[in-house]
């Protein structure tokens, strides 16, 4: 391994730093002290506290830490299976892209990750076992991260990936103001061998992007991947631009130069319709989500439009792809909004829900890949939650705590212990499974409640 890379065992150990959905109170009662279990209600965390973590809500957690902070990241699509079958089959491997930010230009580097044995957290038993037998099952339990770097001409401001033909293909917004393309795939047969790893570190081998555009002109954050026409690529920049890219033969894109027209300020996040294969949606600085068909003329390809859909800049967006006229966003003012498309075509559309938990910055959303009702989100806050429409309010149960009953009904879940959460998304090929990442290292779980 490179000097400039560390390569931490992700650790899902109890001292570590994870969340704690309770706390222990001490209470009096006729005459005696008691401690009771209460419902822990997050909040600003000062520096002399910590999280305790509570391993009962977790099935999996395990932590993964790089040198220099991967503030974007993406699952990468393989052949190993999807469904309960193999979420219940642990340990669990996944693959994912990562692209870090680095003051240091040498720092800047896209990451290929496998993370392997990711097993399930024991419960702790009444009864401790011999120090041979424990030093044994921790050796056994141990999580794998292996992974090789990619030279990277700036940060990577977001990194989104795709598979075509059986290629691995991704996409990467750099703070240099171009975008490039990648063929992983060689890349990701390397992490999977150990010597491979070797030869690649050793001989200092890097692999060159197969396509670059500078024609922004500027660094964006938007960019999606169409999941219904391979190779259609969407890419939106600080400038309001979305440029449309389509491939062509011999491994190349045409890029339409004539951007999209509509947004006045940066493009934030793009996302491709789930089910129409020339639609797809914005979200921006100046407040507004836009639905875009990309075969209509360009001073009319906006086809609807919310024009004030935060009280501030809209950060991200997630179409649901179960229930595919929702989206979700959210925004600078905290706030996530559920939106049905169908209701775009009034003069004032209005969310279907609005969900004010988190006290700073949307940073992500994302809809459960095959539950449409489950999504997850993360801000500024230092908190990734999980909630779930279907839930209503249980106005029979009057023992709730005054503080708990506050709390949103669809909340499902609170994940706490990483700083300045950037990114979230499941993973599609694993029921459950969650990925975060946040400057202080990726985080990979499955819940009690999801």
């Amino acid at each position: 391994m490179a000097n400039e890379f560390q390569n931490e065992d992700i650790d899902s150990d109890g001292d570590s730093e994870g969340d704690s959905d309770s706390e222990m109170e001490t209470i009096e009662g006729d005459g005696q002290q008691q401690l009771v279990r209460r419902t822990y209600i997050p909040k600003t965390i000062n520096a002399d506290e910590e999280l305790d973590f509570d391993e009962s809500a977790y099935i999996m957690y395990r932590k993964a830490q790089t040198e220099y902070p991967c503030l974007s990241f993406d699952v990468v699509e393989d052949t190993i299976g999807s469904g309960t079958e193999r979420s219940d089959n642990y340990p669990l491997t996944c693959y994912l892209v990562a692209g870090t930010q680095s003051g240091k230009e040498e720092g800047n580097k896209i990451l290929v990750l496998k993370m392997s044995n990711l097993n399930k957290i024991k419960q702790k038993d009444n009864e401790e076992s011999d120090d041979e037998d424990s030093d044994d099952s921790d050796d056994e339990d141990e999580a794998q991260l292996d992974f090789i770097p990619i030279d990277h001409r700036g940060c990577v401001n977001r990194i989104r990936s795709t598979t075509i033909n059986g290629k691995c293909l991704c996409g990467s917004w750099s703070e240099s103001g171009t975008v490039y393309l990648w063929d992983f795939t060689q890349a990701l047969n390397t992490v999977d061998d150990s010597l491979l790893i070797n030869e690649y570190m050793k001989n200092k081998t890097t692999i060159k992007p197969i396509y670059s555009f500078n024609g922004h002109r500027v660094e964006g954050y938007g960019i999606d991947w169409s999941s219904l026409t391979p190779g259609f690529l969407a890419t939106g920049d600080c400038r309001k631009n979305i440029f449309i890219w389509k491939p062509k033969e011999g491994g190349v894109w045409a890029v339409d130069q004539k951007p999209l027209p509509g947004h006045k300020e940066s493009v934030e996040d793009i996302q491709w319709s789930p089910s129409e294969a020339n639609v797809l949606a914005s979200c921006s600085v100046d407040q507004s989500i836009r639905i875009w068909d990309i075969r209509a003329q360009h001073s009319t390809s906006c086809m609807l439009t919310v024009d004030k859909a935060h009280d501030s800049d809209v950060n991200v967006i997630s179409w649901n792809k179960t229930e595919k006229t929702f989206i979700a966003s959210g925004g600078d003012d905290g706030v996530i909004k559920i939106w049905d498309l169908r209701h775009f075509k009034s003069k004032s559309p209005k969310p279907i829900a609005s969900f004010k938990h988190h006290l700073s910055h949307i940073t992500s959303v994302e809809w459960h890949p095959t539950d449409g009702t489950v999504f997850a989100a993360s801000g500024d806050d230092n908190q990734l939650t999980l909630w779930d429409l279907a839930v209503e309010k249980d106005n029979e149960n009057e023992t709730q705590e005054q503080e708990l009953n506050q709390l949103p009904p669809q909340l499902l879940f609170i994940h706490q212990g990483q700083q300045e959460v950037k990114e979230i998304h499941w993973h599609k090929q694993i029921p459950g499974l969650i990925i975060s990442t946040a400057s202080n290292g990726i985080d990979l779980f499955t819940t009690i409640s999801v």
